[in-house]
């Protein structure tokens, strides 16, 4: 590249960085958005920017310089993203240290040039800026997190446009050559000539290396659709290219921040033995030396070591070779875990099939409320307090009756079968009435052809009616599979087409795809005869008498959009004086925290909920059965809290691992207990993670939280911990009460961790567990 298209580059670069920076110094006043992954999403754009401008430094030590700044940026970058995972205080801690890093490598970079004999106004001029954003941070962010975040995102960008403007481009050295001086041999002549020939096999079998490359990928590509299905839509294929993206990442993984890191390290500590063996070598003259013998063996592999530091050298000074070098290291390795993931079971972290969840979940964070508040209109324009019941036979305002709910079974492993004999058996007795899934019926991405393997086949026996609330998961696919399921069949088909008009028809699902999705959802129920398709919403009530369940969705970002806001404020209005029962998607106490305050209107909705005198808020979610009191600030009846996420899906570890004294409630309990489950884990955890199940237990996991790492810990073996809870509405008793059930039948308090005076006497550790709730005098 000639100089001045360098330098044209440059000044683009730099544009492009400053805009970034712009934009995120403006986030926290952007609508309906988070600050903390746009920031971070801008971040690390600005990071590609600066690892990509890296391979344009003059100098070694410059590329060194943009990798590391950029590697820095990239983290910070990801940390914002995934902010929900991490604790406050880790994070705005993670923030200050990369400004503390880059004011020491400036600080450094400064005193070697001073000590030089020139002079670094840049470097001093960063280290001061570095340093000034450390203690601004620190400073700041106990009075405002989003601006902290905002104004650190932004300096930082700023300070990569800055580098990029004021760094020194040019033509880059020859690769061989420079490898060759590196080990102290740049004025051997044989050892340079080798050095070049070597040079000169690497490029023409670069051609070859990149298309066994190409055949690789292709190859992963077909596995993962293999697996994950084709259907023959541009979408349809995008999840599997998501996962082959994945695939890629964990190769150039493997290559740089594995093997690559070794191997330089060790061509640097080697190179005096190198310098030794060339020159034991070279004592016999080339055209005498023997082509078997000692000699020839020390040659062969002075040249492969040659080799790999040219591959090296060369993957520095270009982004191309750098890519065709790591994904050359690395595909294999990336390759044999691909193919041997269903070997090791469902994992969250490297089965790169379930990354593209991430993606479905952005995608539909930005889009529900809007999906849901047309589907809603669409079939029911203007909804009132008496809108989206349902009347399942049997419930009527005199009689008892059962009904079971269950959250997040959607997996369709060994932890979701489990569950099936004892499910059956509860919902076999006369007076059960119906079933309801909370939260996520289907995982990774809530698709219509995972329903017959994770929710037709494991429900077969169910002759009961099944209705559910949409966890975030099954949002993932604009909610088609969970309506063509759950809604009567003319709803879903009006639900789904206000969904494609909301998105002006830019959809890959047509006209023709909404009847066939109806017309496999008929052909499925027909064939394993569990009822289903009663509901016109993904939100509904079941009111008899003084009794009233309401269901609520709350999408993917803990919030509900005006319309069905609305509606649930009609139906708690018309309600007052009855018993309250609501269903969420997200529940307001989780994990051994208090999470009703992770978005503004999720605030909002506890606060409604409280005003109107809720009885029980029950969610799914989060993956065990939890139960909190909050006390109820004016003095009236508290609020019962309880998590009943354990249906199917990996196990939380949150609440049990909770470190004691520190749970959100004085009354509290959680199944499994804390014995039980670090006993099976200790029991079935292998060596190589039991580090991570030593820093999970005895530091939490910090920085991030237990609950984020339960997923490290999904044993798919006995004994296993799912549960799910029968709800009875007694009339003749005049009471409510909720049975906890494991895998063997009734849970007992003594399976349970739990609060001191749960149970009320120590003599009723090995009963079963019970909730009693009294309904309103009138229904006595």
């Amino acid at each position: 590249m000639l100089p001045r298209q360098l330098r044209r580059q440059q000044l683009l670069f730099t544009a492009f960085a400053c805009l970034l920076g712009t934009l995120a110094l403006l986030a926290p006043v952007w609508p309906d958005a988070p600050v903390e992954p746009r920031v971070g999403g801008l971040l690390v754009w600005a990071a590609i920017l600066e690892l990509v401008h890296g391979f344009r430094r003059a100098t070694p030590s410059e590329r060194r310089s943009a990798w590391l700044s950029g590697a820095l940026s990239l983290v910070l970058g990801i940390l914002l993203i995934n902010e929900g995972l991490f604790r406050t205080s880790a994070l705005v801690l993670f923030l200050a240290i990369t400004f503390a890093v880059d004011a020491l490598r400036h600080a450094t970079e400064g005193v070697k040039a001073w000590r030089g004999g020139s002079r670094r106004h840049a470097s001093a001029l960063s280290f001061l800026g570095n340093s000034g954003l450390f203690l601004f941070i620190i400073a700041l962010s106990p009075f405002t997190r989003e601006w902290t975040v905002a104004i650190a995102g932004a300096a930082r960008i700023a300070g990569i446009a800055f580098t990029i403007l004021r760094s020194r481009t040019g033509q880059l050295d020859q690769a061989s050559e420079d490898e060759v001086r590196s080990i102290g041999m740049g004025d051997d002549a044989e050892v340079m000539a080798e050095g070049q020939r070597l040079e000169d096999e690497e490029a023409a079998r670069a051609p070859i290396d990149r298309r066994w490359i190409i055949s690789l990928v292709l190859i992963l590509f077909a596995i993962h659709l293999g697996r994950m299905g084709f259907d023959r839509t541009a979408l349809g294929i995008l999840s599997p290219f998501i996962a082959v993206v994945g695939d890629l990442a964990i190769a150039l993984i493997i290559a740089y921040g594995i093997i690559a890191p070794q191997r330089s390290l060790l061509r640097r500590s080697s190179a005096p033995v190198e310098r030794a063996a060339w020159q034991w070598v070279q004592q016999v003259p080339k055209e005498k030396r023997r082509r078997f013998g000692p000699r020839p063996v020390v040659r062969a592999w002075l040249l492969r070591r040659l080799r790999i530091g040219i591959r090296l050298r060369k993957a520095s000074y270009s982004l191309r070779n750098a890519l065709r070098n790591g994904l050359q290291i690395g595909l294999p390795f990336s390759a044999v875990l691909a193919a041997t993931m269903p070997v090791w079971g469902m994992s969250w972290y490297f089965d790169t099939e379930n990354w593209a969840a991430g993606m479905w979940d952005s995608w539909a964070a930005s889009h529900t409320d809007t999906w849901r508040e047309a589907m809603v209109n669409a079939v029911e324009p203007s909804p009132t307090a008496a809108s989206f019941s349902l009347s399942p036979e049997g419930v009527n305002d005199t009689t008892d009756f059962r009904f079971v709910i269950i959250g997040d079974p959607g997996e369709g492993d060994p932890s979701q079968w489990v569950l099936k004999d004892r499910i059956l058996a509860v919902m076999e007795q006369p007076d059960v009435r119906f079933m309801v899934i909370s939260s996520d019926v289907i995982y990774p991405t809530g698709a219509l052809r995972d329903y017959e393997r994770k929710f037709w086949l494991p429900f077969k026996g169910v002759t009961k009616p099944v209705f559910a609330i949409p966890g975030n998961h099954d949002w993932y696919d604009a909610l088609e599979g969970f309506a063509a399921t759950f809604y009567t069949p003319e709803a879903a088909r009006i639900a789904m087409k206000a969904r494609i008009a909301s998105d002006l028809h830019l959809s890959t699902t047509t006209d023709a795809k909404v009847e066939g999705y109806l017309t496999e959802t008929q052909r499925l129920r027909d064939l394993y005869h569990v009822p289903s398709g009663f509901q016109q919403a993904p939100f509904f009530q079941v009111r008899c008498g003084d009794f009233v369940f309401i269901a609520i969705d709350t999408g993917v970002l803990r919030r509900l959009d005006p319309v069905q806001l609305q509606w649930v404020k009609q139906v708690l209005e018309a309600n007052k004086g009855r018993f309250i029962f609501a269903l969420l998607g997200h529940p307001f106490f989780a994990a051994g925290e208090y999470q009703g305050d992770m978005t503004t209107e999720f605030t909002e909705l506890h606060t409604l909920l409280k005003e109107h005198h809720v009885t029980i808020a029950m969610a799914g979610d989060t993956h065990d059965l939890e139960y909190y009191v909050e006390p109820d600030s004016t003095g009236g009846p508290p609020m019962h809290h309880f998590v009943n996420g354990g249906g199917g899906a990996y196990l939380s570890l949150g609440a049990a691992l909770t470190p004691e004294g520190t749970m959100p409630t004085d009354v509290f309990a959680h199944y499994p207990a804390r014995g039980p489950l670090t006993a099976k884990i200790d029991a079935l955890t292998p060596w190589y993670k039991h580090p991570a199940w030593v820093w999970t237990t005895k530091y939490n996991g910090w920085p991030f939280s237990a609950e984020w790492l339960s997923a490290a810990f999904d044993h798919n073996q006995a004994p296993f911990f799912q549960s799910f809870i029968e709800v009875v509405v007694e009339r003749s008793t005049g009471m409510v009460r909720l049975i906890p059930h494991g895998v063997d039948g009734p849970l007992k308090w003594s399976d349970f961790g739990r609060s001191p005076g749960l149970p009320a006497h120590d003599g009723e550790l090995d009963l079963p567990a019970e909730w009693s709730f009294p309904l309103p005098s009138a229904a006595k």
